[in-house]
């Protein structure tokens, strides 16, 4: 292959404009299947001829609008408007995915600023690897293994189209001027969907608007129960449960097959039709894990994550069981310092504060002043060394002491700061299950009955305070304290 191949592309379409959200996301499903099919059409061609005859490409669509005038849109919305007059622009994929959310976010844009938007084809060729990724039967062979390279017949994932300087606010215009439309690139989003089936073992179609993470497998248990339960309710509004390898069940005593080997991080989702359930993910231990996953949920735009896990209580007035309510974070975790910096603050979001505290005292039937009796309010810290017991003790547990931290993690602080830049809104308690500094270590046997309630209670206490999100304007808990001073129009 020494002489340069004819590039082959689908038939150029000129783009369109649409005052119709819907219509204009129609155009968009429509753009995406006919390029991502030429691809995959291509591909198969080319590998059972085993020598390319020409190059193919393909890209992905694109929504731009324009906007000349400086008045500015309803101020109580964080999202749904741009700040100053332009051409902004974003590339877009599976739209069939995100048909609810571009409809929202098209629909905002059009009625803020009366203008239409303009879908058409962007110049971002799509990778033949996220092409194919809708179709598992279809697999793209390694580097060489193929009698010639895969690069020089397809576009393959580019890294400069990969990044989060978007949402770090670290990007510049888009090659063309334009301003940026949307928090990620579209290659950012095929991205993550391909890695969130490789770590989850469940598809992103399963995915729902609110997210808890845990870091213990009793949660994992408790809430297939909380899942089971839920759909024997006819008046529950939950249609169906998925667990890893995208095992759907949607009656009470439908049967889940235990993977041979189970994934990174297992994901299991409480389905509702609007996709407002509830999902769950064993992330596991340690802050490394916590961004990965948050990183690759984040492309999905959920409504809400919440972090419930355990512990260490760090007063000695705690109880085994105890929960904590997570109002300001102590970053050690140091995963995060190259996109957020430590002196960034993540403050408490009011909507999320209140909907915990008011299921704690559902759950538990304490409330006010007895509430105090099992739940502190305070800073959690969250460090990135699992033995942090076993170093000279006067360092950390005066710093500790300095930040006035009720509990120590390792996953929570990664959790609030990530969804902090991505703009997606976050919690935390927690439920203490040992307390280093006063001689309760995590070992066998020291559980109280006590503790063990209080556990079983947590999983029923982060899904309450889910549903009492879920019942609030999404105006509301996407609060502007997430938001820059240049912000994207895409929530």
């Amino acid at each position: 292959m020494n002489e340069p191949l004819t590039t082959l592309t689908p038939h150029a379409h000129e783009p369109e404009l649409f005052t119709d959200a819907a219509e204009a996301v129609a155009h968009l499903e429509a753009l995406y299947a006919e390029a991502t099919g030429f691809l995959l059409q291509k591909f198969n061609e080319t590998l059972n001829a085993r020598l390319p005859s020409a190059r193919f490409r393909a890209f992905y669509p694109e929504v731009r609008v324009s906007v000349a005038s400086h008045t500015k849109a309803d101020s109580r919305l964080s999202f749904g408007h741009v700040a100053l007059p332009g051409t902004f622009a974003a590339t877009i994929t599976r739209p069939d995915l995100f048909r609810n959310y571009l409809t929202q976010q098209l629909a905002l844009l059009i009625r803020n600023h009366g203008v239409p938007v303009q879908i058409g084809v962007s110049a971002t060729p799509i990778p033949v690897h996220f092409a194919v990724a809708a179709h598992p039967e279809v697999s793209v062979p390694q580097e060489g293994v193929l009698d010639f390279s895969l690069r020089d017949v397809f576009d393959v994932p580019d890294l400069a189209n990969m990044n989060d300087d978007i949402v770090n606010g670290m990007a510049g215009p888009n090659p063309d001027g334009s301003g940026h439309l949307a928090p990620f690139t579209a290659q950012r989003v095929d991205y993550s969907l391909a890695r969130l089936q490789h770590y989850t073992s469940t598809a992103a179609e399963h995915f729902q608007n609110h997210v808890l993470f845990t870091n213990y497998q009793f949660y994992v248990d408790e809430f297939e129960k909380v899942a089971r339960s839920m759909l024997a309710d006819p008046d529950s509004g939950y249609e169906a449960f998925v667990a890893p390898g995208n095992t759907e069940i949607t009656t009470p005593d439908g049967a889940i097959p235990h993977l041979a080997k189970m994934p990174q991080m297992p994901a299991y989702h409480l389905k509702r039709a609007d996709g407002n359930g509830i999902t769950l993910v064993n992330i596991g231990v340690g802050p490394s894990n916590a961004k990965t996953a948050t990183d690759h949920i984040a492309v999905l735009r959920p409504h809400a994550w919440l972090m419930v896990g355990h512990c260490a209580g760090l007063r000695n007035s705690q109880s085994l069981g105890d929960f904590v309510l997570a109002h300001a974070y102590l970053r050690e975790d140091h995963v995060l310092d190259d996109d957020l910096p430590v002196w960034v603050p993540i403050p408490a979001l009011a909507e999320i504060q209140i909907a915990l505290q008011e299921a704690v005292a559902e759950v538990t039937r304490l409330d006010g002043y007895e509430l105090k009796r099992i739940m502190r309010t305070g800073t959690v810290a969250t460090i990135d060394n699992r033995n942090w017991e076993l170093r000279d003790q006067s360092g950390p547990v005066h710093r500790l002491s300095q930040s006035r931290a009720v509990a120590l993690d390792m996953e929570s602080a990664t959790i609030a700061a990530n969804g902090f830049r991505f703009r997606v809104p976050y919690g935390t308690l927690l439920c203490v299950s040992d307390k280093p500094l006063h001689g309760e270590l995590k070992l066998p046997g020291m559980a109280t009955e006590f503790y063990r309630t209080q556990v079983a209670n947590h999983l029923q206490i982060g899904i309450r305070a889910m549903e009492k999100l879920r019942q609030m304007p999404l105006e509301r808990i996407h609060s502007r304290k997430l938001r820059s001073f240049e912000e994207t129009a895409f929530l």
